[in-house]
């Protein structure tokens, strides 16, 4: 193998550039215009930014090692499983606004660009805390764990516009146009700007996943505290969301324990986190070693039994529903 490439400001600048670069073409050349984003469409899209995300780790082995390119795989899956619940909040948005089908793929996208950049300035400051202050890997073990339990005993979901304060700021300094205005998110009525009710549900979807970054950025750091590693596996299962909702949002039923399994998920990294904080921290003696690929398997396993055992449950309450 190669030496260790050192990476630079230059690294970061081609890698943004390369992601603007593709949401340039998905908005401006393959969807200018509103459109239903059918299954096979979004299906496709979700097993292209897998296959690029593998073709990226691949990449990273002669440049930095086997390591890193294990931490990114491990970072990715455990960013795209806890995305997964977002898309069924993401969901429910839509369902509580009456977004028409053909209006989300557009509120998913700014949405996704707004998470790219909540996340980048979240993970460089998290990055730089923990290396200032190695302890507050102990912090965010504790808040994960917390976290997972709480996830588990949380039976619904529910979607609240009036108690989200972005929203309540949102109508108190723009006031809110009544009616359809299509795919616009401002409309001018009278000489005066007012926002519509899509760009509600786009302010919705940008709270909700930074309330979900607050859980799968610390998560990401139980593996890895590079930045690149971190940023760049946010990046990629971010960019999967917008079409992995429109695969998953159809088929909710089949991912009825898909919850617990996240719950399990962070607890796992929540106390691998406890236990095996990275670096030579002051409590080096308590520390016990849990290998990256380790934590790979362990995490597909809790998901992979979580999704199996959804779809097995599902198939037998269709055929006995088809019984009577």
């Amino acid at each position: 193998m190669l030496g260790i490439v050192a990476i630079t400001p230059l690294h970061w600048a081609g890698f943004i550039l390369c992601i603007l670069i593709f949401l340039a073409i998905d908005l401006g050349v393959l969807n200018r215009g509103a459109h239903l984003v059918t299954f096979k469409e979004a299906l496709r899209w979700s097993v292209f930014w897998c296959i690029l995300a593998m073709l990226f780790a691949g990449g990273l082995v002669p440049l930095r090692g086997r390591e890193e390119a294990v931490e990114f795989i491990t970072g990715y899956i455990i960013e795209l499983s806890l995305s997964m619940d977002n898309v069924f909040i993401i969901a429910l948005i839509f369902a509580y606004f009456r977004v028409p089908a053909q209006y989300q793929h557009r509120v998913l996208f700014w949405g996704i660009l707004g998470a790219l950049i909540m996340r980048g300035a979240m993970i460089l400051a998290g990055s730089a805390l923990i290396e200032r202050f190695q302890w507050t890997l102990y912090l965010l073990g504790a808040f994960l764990v917390y976290t997972g339990i709480k996830m588990m005993l949380t039976d619904h979901e529910t979607v609240e516009p009036e108690k989200n304060p972005i929203i309540r700021l949102a109508r108190k300094c723009f006031p809110v146009a009544e009616g359809d205005h299509g795919e616009k998110f401002t409309v001018r009525v009278k000489a005066r700007t007012m926002l519509t009710s899509l760009a509600l549900v786009l302010l919705m979807v940008e709270t909700t996943d930074l309330i979900f970054a607050l859980d799968s950025i610390p998560a990401i750091f139980a593996v890895t505290t590079k930045p690149f590693i971190v940023f760049t596996s946010n990046v990629f299962a971010i960019m999967g969301l917008r079409s992995l909702y429109f695969v998953l949002a159809g088929a909710i039923d089949y991912f009825r324990y898909l919850k617990v399994g996240l719950s399990v998920v962070l607890i796992f990294v929540g106390g691998k986190m406890l236990v095996d904080p990275h670096g030579d921290g002051p409590h080096k003696w308590f520390q016990i070693e849990i290998p990256t690929l380790i934590s790979l398997v362990v995490i597909g396993v809790i998901l992979g039994t979580a999704m199996l055992l959804s779809i097995v449950v599902a198939r037998r309450e269709q055929k006995a529903d088809g019984k009577r």
